[in-house]
């Protein structure tokens, strides 16, 4: 275990994460970049005390547990997580819970899908990247915390804005039941993921309809060829839905395109001149 290359690495990697990106308010009072020790060390689930000693290089090994609350918590990317686990002397296993690293040549398709909208999305439906034109038909995601960017909590627990469920989808039934199906799956991939666990119980307590479609132990998904989405702006915009999935990183493409020469097209068009700069409604 290298000590000092340890508290090093851990203290560059917190003083890199906004608050913001872990959905914390930034608050007019920090001295500091990044994330404040007790904040790392409550999102990693250990003791500050424990965490304060781990970048004063003076604790003992981490256990495989606390690296992995620690991988999380930083937000660390595969590379990173592995040489965190090198660092400490504990040779990295497979990963504790859904990756949210998308690959750069990933997110350079997304920008280069100019007339389609099309998002990435975790093995537990967190939207994770997305384009232009993904924020103006469905939300200007990057104003959300991560936890509201999760479709499947979204879907269940709202909010469901002027009467329309995720984003007045046409299929938004069928999403749910397949979602429930696909998070259950994941959850038997990542068993000790406090995240995945946490979402899960989440929507047991706090929807009738997901309890229901968990208690079927159903895992097999439904694919989705069509949807239509119900915009404030621009009215009803039908798409095709095709998924793309990345199996090394366990997420999904998604890319949403109409039907040449139709309306919805048209109306994909006006969305990417407008962009979000008028979505005070979002759905």
């Amino acid at each position: 275990m290298d000590r000092r290359e340890l508290a090093a690495f851990l203290r560059s990697r917190r003083e890199r994460i906004s608050p913001a990106d872990v959905g914390l308010p930034s608050g007019p009072r920090r001295r500091t970049p990044g994330l404040r020790r007790e904040e790392a060390a409550q999102l990693a689930f250990i003791s500050t005390e424990y965490y304060a000693r781990l970048e004063q290089a003076r604790a003992p090994r981490p256990s495989r547990e606390v690296l992995a609350g620690l991988a999380r918590a930083l937000r660390l990317s595969d590379a990173e997580r592995q040489h965190l686990h090198h660092l400490a002397g504990a040779p990295p296993g497979p990963p504790p819970g859904p990756s949210r690293e998308v690959r750069q040549s990933i997110l350079d398709l997304l920008q280069r899908l100019p007339n389609a909208a099309a998002i990435v999305t975790s093995a537990t439906f967190e939207v994770i990247a997305w384009n232009a034109l993904a924020a103006a038909l469905m939300e200007d995601f990057s104003a959300l915390p991560p936890r509201d960017r999760n479709l499947v909590r979204r879907v269940f627990l709202g909010p469901h804005r002027q009467g329309r469920r995720l984003y007045g989808v046409s299929d938004a039934k069928a999403f749910a039941r397949s979602s429930a199906r696909q998070l259950r799956a994941t959850a038997a991939r990542y068993p000790d993921d406090p995240e995945v666990a946490q979402l899960v119980g989440e929507l047991l307590s706090g929807s009738e309809e997901f309890a229901r479609l968990w208690a079927s132990h159903d895992v097999c998904a439904e694919p989705t060829l069509c949807k239509t989405f119900q915009h404030p702006l621009v009215g009803p915009v039908t798409v095709n839905c095709d998924a793309l999935d990345i199996t090394d990183r366990d997420q999904r493409v998604i890319i949403y395109t109409a039907t040449p020469g139709s309306p919805s097209e048209e109306a994909l068009r006006l969305l990417s001149v407008i962009g979000t700069q008028r979505m005070d409604v979002p759905g």
